[in-house]
């Protein structure tokens, strides 16, 4: 009976130490969400300007990116979208890979993501698109 205890102390112990690492990033991610979603990124003065934008005039792909997530957090998924869509879509891929990633690991296998050639090469043409056409005239509707 003892040889059990310990067997099962020790099969949890593994379990919870598996999912520390996710259970850390989570910490980390949620802390800089509540950090943003504190300190107002519309009020100048907290945070540093687009490098990009102040010297070029240009949006980049993360321009409104900290409003987004401010407006996020606060409940508000229009005004995410509209200050920076493609970081909302991140914010759902990550839950969905963190919670494969808790998963995966939980059960004792590594989260291995192999997204080939193809996917990469998707993904940054829609990143390329949506700068390039948030920075056209008639994608004033991208603006931040």
């Amino acid at each position: 009976m003892r040889g059990v205890n310990a067997d099962t102390r020790t099969t949890t112990s593994t379990a919870l130490g598996r999912l520390a690492v996710p259970a850390g990033i989570l910490a980390a991610v949620a802390g800089a969400f509540a950090y943003v979603g504190t300190v107002d990124p519309n009020e100048p003065g907290h945070y540093p300007v687009c490098p990009l934008l102040r010297h070029t005039g240009l949006y980049c792909p993360g321009c409104g990116g900290l409003r987004s997530a401010h407006a996020f957090v606060h409940g508000d998924l229009g005004t995410a979208l509209h200050d920076n869509a493609l970081a909302v879509v991140a914010y759902f891929g990550f839950a969905l890979v963190w919670t494969v990633w808790v998963i995966r690991a939980a059960r004792g296998r590594p989260l291995r993501i192999d997204l080939g050639t193809a996917p990469m090469w998707t993904l940054g043409t829609v990143v390329l698109v949506f700068t390039v056409v948030r920075n056209l005239p008639f994608g004033g509707w991208l603006h931040p």
